[in-house]
């Protein structure tokens, strides 16, 4: 029984690929109708579970290099399924735009080849992957793979949150409160129109309340590892450009670290410095956001998604953020 809830939690734990034991949600917005979002879910192969058994009860160098060959088997073979995948759309698509969004994703796959494989490895050798991770009552998860003592949080943090910090601190609301107050209903929105330099904020308003826990923005890499990959079925708030809604409203669907709400509804902060060219004159540095927003197309909203940016001083009505700890 141990070991069956061990992989249970592997199911969502594996990159590019990983197979949830749910049906595939024929409901979620937009993936009934999508002609680009495979409706397959890959299963997790009885060579990878026997090979990441043996792994935990002996971790020696031998089982390891095993395992990373599944791992790099499994892959190859996404791959592949994905660029079938491509040659179809480019035979029966009417929208070129579905073309380029899959050879996108194809490009992404061959160019993150070795990082997208090293992440799943250091998820499956994580010594806190294993049954009860997820029980948490503090509203922090651990994010396997980062550091042994890192966690983030369940939501974006929220406008009521948030206020909790304004009046504490006397630090400027955000724009769309009007008279500083949260707009009627939008408590449990996450909070946006708030800057990199607000978040960075919080956080340290955070952790001179608790000496012994530092709270700071994840890195892109700790998103990316908390996140994992999305689902293909997976329902959330995007593409509909009817606004946000409370962090909990797709609760069902859950991030790799167990974590709810990081795809769609609201981009969030990290503290990720990226470089992207800009339309005129020279390269500007800016910080990453991750995970869409609700007016974001699907395919933005991915893990995998690079090369989203923003001013670090300015706020902005799609961008809020969550934390992570170290204990």
């Amino acid at each position: 029984m141990k070991i069956l809830l061990i992989f249970l939690m592997l199911f969502r734990a594996i990159q590019d690929g990983a197979a949830a034991l749910a049906p595939p949600n024929e409901e979620a917005k937009l993936f009934k109708f999508s002609t680009t979002i495979e409706k397959e879910r890959p299963q997790l192969n009885k060579e990878t579970k026997s090979l990441i058994s043996a792994y935990r009860r002996d971790p020696s160098k031998e089982n390891l290099m095993a395992l990373r060959k599944q791992v790099e088997i499994n892959y190859h073979k996404i791959v592949e399924r994905k660029r079938a995948k491509l040659e179809e759309l480019k035979r029966t698509a009417k929208d070129a735009f579905k073309v380029q969004e899959m050879q996108v994703i194809v490009e992404e796959m061959l160019r993150d080849r070795e990082k997208r494989i090293e992440l799943s490895m250091r998820r499956f050798t994580d010594s806190r992957l294993k049954p009860g991770s997820r029980d948490t009552n503090d509203g922090y998860l651990p994010v396997l793979g980062a550091a042994q003592n890192l966690s983030i949080s369940y939501t974006p943090i929220t406008n009521e949150e948030y206020a909790t910090f304004v009046r504490a601190t006397g630090r400027k609301p955000p724009k769309d409160w009007v008279d500083g107050i949260i707009p009627p209903g939008e408590e449990r929105h996450p909070v946006v129109n708030v800057s990199h330099d607000d978040a960075n904020a919080y956080c340290e308003w955070l952790s001179n309340g608790d000496k012994h826990t530092l709270y700071r923005l994840p890195t892109e890499e700790e998103w990316e590892l908390a996140a994992g990959h999305m689902p293909k079925d997976a329902d959330f708030n995007c593409g509909k450009k009817n606004g946000m809604t409370p962090v909990d409203a797709h609760a069902k669907t859950l991030a790799a670290c167990g974590a709810i709400d990081m795809w769609g509804n609201c981009w969030e902060w990290t503290s990720t410095k990226i470089v992207i060219p800009p339309r005129t004159g020279r390269n500007k540095t800016v910080m990453a956001v991750k995970g869409g927003s609700w007016c974001s197309p699907r395919t933005s909203c991915r893990t995998e998604q690079k090369g989203e940016g923003r001013e670090s001083s300015t706020g902005y009505y799609d961008v809020g953020f969550r934390v992570v700890r170290e204990s």
